[in-house]
């Protein structure tokens, strides 16, 4: 047979180009994973540590400290759980001392011990706890409305509570998606009457009283509704989310012709108009119950058993209509026309999109300037403007009682121009229940017509007595300085002025009304004292004068082309806010060049300086700067040692943490959110108990509920290895629909910044810093990230209302700080201030709150004297640049690089920004709890996570990989290639 014709030949080999058209793919897709799997891992190792571990750092200290206690701060409990359950119980506490008795008619509350009651609405069943995003807390465990009323000894009527049951698992109320406007919803939820009506043969064996739940949701990223328009069935015109809708109305309606009691509840952590409620002769009470979190429902219960005599008191006036209040029109989404700014983008958003992205420009306007709230309220009465009784349904400070007190002012003491007033206010109770009361004490200053503005009560000071047992009595001290009542002249002066005249000095039951059998005292400056030059008020370190000229400039007293008209007492009529239109929704030249990019380049042409020194030999070790001062010689010494890659690194991946500094034995520093407890976006592990929200809190009118949450917060901190708490958040309720108000205080800035300062305080305790957040005039979510919205507010406005309460806290925080003093290991103690702040997403006026040297060093470091760091609020945005940020005084960006990066890091300028950022944060981390178990000398030794060794591991078997296949193809390309 011949060759041609066998079957059994050997194959050919295959042609080196069809065996490298296969291999060669291989090879180079190997390649790919290996260095794209490499870059993505380190690019975005700050997230992957989030989620899988940041490494162990274990403490090495020197010999000479075995013995030494520096276990700086001590946890009052033995385990985690035992906090736990003690913060079960401390939520619970503030709860019952904050729900607020609006309505009593009739003695029909306390219930009776084993009432037979019918719940009704949606929040019975599906209740608001407290708020969404980064202020949200793990409710899984939470105490529902029927378990707390259960738990009080009620029965419940379960067929009704069935039926809403279903209809709430079915049906969701409106719900805030973070950021997502398109997806929020605002539907209010409520059951159709006729489901209820389908449920009245049960009503006969529960009708003790019908317990009637009035629930709103509020949350980050997302403002509550002003129309309803398409998210009712029932709409009528005008219709707003915070009123009451006719499925409600028709619910309340159903409770009144079929019970002789009823009670309604109100959960939610914002002002509702509640005139058709307070005015219904068939509603016998109302209760404010806030959002209670973990066990806040079981006092619920235990008030309307009466084994609690309700104490709370509102922290912002309930108006009858809200879209008369002089912020309704300026509140909501506005942009100028006219206006397109470009940003350049970061390193990571450079790779997968366009270099620029152009922007709108949004605005709001505080046309009401100090008026907000009770603020305008009282004093549009008092210039007869409005009908009071008309007009505000409960006033500021509200609350009613299931007992009765008297007042009588037992002493004062009116002191010198720069000395305190002093009040002492003796309370017995008359009635026949144990209960606690709250003094208010409200001043009045002298109003000249067309001088500086003035609010008719501004709100001085408090006290809660303790429980007053039925016949005895108490006697409670209110004091504040006099500067205190100092307004501020942004026009004229540009200084605090305390004007000539009288100053009347009331205890109230609230905001409108002088306590019954109690005077005005009369205080009265001979001659205006103007706190200027050397001639500060006793709480400044630095004189206080103007330092936003470029947004008060925007305002006008009397009608101008372009500018924004101031309302006045002088002529609320001619003055009342109107929504932004013609000429003021034109960007001119100056709003323009204030919304572009931050120029990192001119900013360091424009400096003179020599770039500071870095990666210079030291001894000295972090733990050893401990009590020292901030302008102590060794921080210099310190921050010698470090490189600039070392400070950048941690400067931008501040998200939850500052991270470690080996050269330096800086550990890493957790710092987690929020204001109703501790929260994590990124790890749930480390959520806490859900405290209440901070409008509950507030109700309490007493600091040492605030404290009392602050304590337990810290207690928590020092088992789950924290030391910062993006906490407490006090920005002010301007208007009832900003969706973040659960996670502030109240309309009254004093008020505001008395709570937040003691729970700082109680935090500090522990060791646990308090970023007071945001700051400021963060007061509406709308547009919030949107470019930054540019908030417009004269000077008077922005210090006496939106930066008094973080004036306050700033000035009265203090954290013990135990350190070593010497050889011998003696502890000694000194006390640092507030360390730790948040700026906002916000600008004022056209400049980004967090980039405003103003704000973050003029006003917060020169005038208050701060001490510590500054962090961004979350920066993804592209308008936030973190060149800009450091050279303001915000020092560490709350962002995983390089989803942020800075802009120059080489020119001196940069330099010595970095340099003073890493002092602030380094400073703060010395004085924390971030320290215990640190001695001087310690170092710190390093061991990686997990996943960098599997990282490791897994690309040096790949990469072996792929130099042994690239080996084989070649010599395999080479062997065929020789034949």
């Amino acid at each position: 047979m011949s060759s041609e014709t066998r079957n059994d030949a050997a194959p050919q080999p295959m042609s080196n180009k069809k065996f490298l058209a296969i291999w060669a793919p291989i090879l180079a897709l190997l390649a790919i994973i290996v260095l794209v799997a490499n870059i993505g891992l380190n690019v975005a190792s700050g997230w992957v540590a989030s989620q899988f571990g940041t490494g162990t750092y274990e403490v090495n200290s020197p010999e000479k400290a075995a013995g030494w206690d520096t276990e700086y701060y001590k946890a009052d409990y033995d385990t985690i759980e035992d906090v736990d359950k003690a913060s079960r119980d401390v939520v619970q506490e503030i709860a019952g001392e904050g729900i607020v008795l609006a309505k009593h008619e009739g003695n029909a509350l306390p219930l009776a011990k084993g009432a037979k009651v019918t719940m009704f609405g949606a929040a019975a069943a599906d209740p608001v706890y407290g708020g969404a995003g980064s202020g949200s807390v793990d409710t899984s465990t939470a105490v529902d409305p029927r378990t707390g009323l259960e738990n009080a000894g009620f029965k419940i009527n379960e067929s009704v509570f069935d039926t809403i049951s279903a209809f709430t698992a079915e049906t969701r109320r409106g719900y805030i998606e973070m950021d997502l406007p398109d997806k929020s919803t605002y539907n209010i939820g409520e059951l159709p009457v006729a489901q209820y009506e389908a449920q009245k043969a049960s009503f006969g064996e529960y009708n003790d009283a019908a317990l009637v739940f009035i629930g709103r949701p509020g949350g980050e990223g997302g403002d509550l509704n002003t129309s309803m328009e398409g998210w009712d069935d029932n709409y009528t015109e005008g219709q707003h989310q915070l009123e009451l809708n006719k499925d409600e109305q028709d619910m309340i309606a159903l409770a009144a012709e079929n019970f002789d009691n009823v009670i309604v509840l109100v959960n939610a952590s914002t002002t509702l108009e509640m005139g058709l409620v307070q005015d219904n002769p068939n509603v016998d009470s109302v209760l404010l119950i806030g959002s209670p979190g973990a066990t806040g429902f079981n006092a619920v219960g235990e008030v309307l058993s009466g084994e609690i005599n309700p104490s709370g008191r509102t922290v912002d006036v309930w108006a009858a209509d809200f879209t008369k209040d002089p912020t309704f029109v300026n509140f909501g989404d506005f942009k100028y026309d006219g206006i397109e700014v470009s940003y350049p983008a970061s390193a990571l958003e450079s790779v997968a999109s366009n270099a620029t992205v152009t922007s709108d420009a949004p605005f709001v306007n505080y046309q009401e300037g100090i008026y907000i709230g009770y603020r305008y309220y009282e004093t549009a009465a008092a210039e007869g403007f409005i009908n009071y009784d008309d007009a505000v349904v409960y006033p500021f400070g509200h609350g009613l009682s299931y007992t009765d007190f008297e007042w009588e002012i037992a002493g004062s003491d009116l002191g010198a121009v720069d000395g305190q007033i002093s009040v002492d206010v003796k309370v017995t109770n008359t009635g026949d229940a144990p209960g606690k009361d709250v003094v208010e004490l409200f001043y009045s200053a002298p109003y000249t017509k067309g001088g500086i503005e003035k609010s008719e009560v501004v709100l001085g000071g408090f006290a809660k007595t303790g429980v007053i047992e039925p016949g005895k009595s108490e006697t409670v001290n209110v004091t504040f300085n006099v500067e205190d009542m100092a307004s501020y002249d942004y026009e004229t002066e540009k200084a605090y002025v305390l004007e000539a005249g009288d100053y009347d000095i009331t205890v109230q039951t609230d905001s409108h009304n002088v306590a019954e059998g109690t005077k005005a005292l009369t205080y009265t400056v001979d001659q205006s004292v103007v706190y200027s030059g050397d001639n500060k008020r006793s709480t400044d370190e630095s004189e206080v004068t103007n330092r936003f000229d470029d947004v008060s400039e925007a305002f006008t007293d009397t009608p101008a082309e372009g500018k924004i008209l101031n309302m006045s007492r002088a002529d609320f009529a001619g003055t009342f806010p109107t929504a932004p239109s013609g000429d003021l929704l034109k960007a001119t030249d100056a709003i323009k060049a204030g919304f572009a990019p931050y120029d990192a380049k001119a900013a360091a042409d424009a400096f003179d300086g020599k770039a500071p020194v870095t990666d210079k030999d030291t001894d000295l070790t972090l733990v050893d700067l401990r009590g020292l001062p901030y302008d102590d010689p060794k921080w210099d010494e310190l921050l010698n040692k470090l490189t600039i890659d070392e400070m950048t690194t941690m400067l931008l991946n501040g998200a939850y943490e500052t991270g470690a500094l080996v050269s330096i034995a800086k550990p890493r520093a957790v710092d987690l959110d929020g204001p109703a407890g501790f929260s994590s976006f990124i790890n749930a592990s480390v959520n806490g108990t859900a405290f209440p929200s901070e409008y509950l809190i507030a109700q309490t009118w007493n600091v040492e509920m605030a404290a009392k949450m602050g304590e337990m917060l810290g207690n928590e901190s020092m088992f789950k290895d924290v030391s910062g708490w993006y906490a407490p958040a006090m920005n002010l309720h301007r208007s009832p629909f900003a969706g973040r108000n659960f996670e502030y205080y109240s309309e009254d800035p004093f008020l505001s910044g008395a709570m937040a300062t003691a729970a700082s305080n109680g935090a500090a305790s522990k060791g646990l810093y308090t970023t007071l957040k945001h700051f400021a005039l963060n007061d509406q979510e709308a547009n919030r990230v949107n470019n930054g919205i540019a908030t417009w507010a004269n000077e008077q406005t922005i210090r006496e209302v939106y930066l008094k309460p973080f004036e306050m806290a700033v000035k009265d925080i203090e954290m013990k700080v135990p350190y070593v003093a010497d050889e011998n290991g003696t502890i000694a103690e000194t006390t640092v201030g507030s360390t730790a702040i948040m700026s906002s997403f916000n600008r004022i006026g056209t400049t980004w709150a967090g980039g405003s040297k103003a704000l973050m060093t003029d006003v917060l470091r020169g005038e208050w004297g701060f001490e510590g760091f500054a962090i961004s609020d979350f920066n993804l945005y592209r308008y936030m640049n973190p060149n800009q940020s450091i050279e303001a005084g915000t020092d560490l960006t709350l962002t995983f690089a390089p989803s942020k990066s800075f802009d120059d890091t080489k020119s001196a300028y940069a330099q010595t920004n970095i340099r003073n950022a890493t002092h602030n944060i380094l400073f703060t981390v010395a004085n924390s709890n971030a320290m215990n178990g640190f001695a001087p000398g310690a170092t710190v030794t390093y061991t990686p996570p997990m996943w960098r060794y599997i990282q490791i591991g897994a690309s040096a078997v790949l990469g072996l990989g792929l130099i042994a296949g690239t080996a084989l193809v070649v010599r395999r390309v080479r062997k065929h290639s020789a034949k």
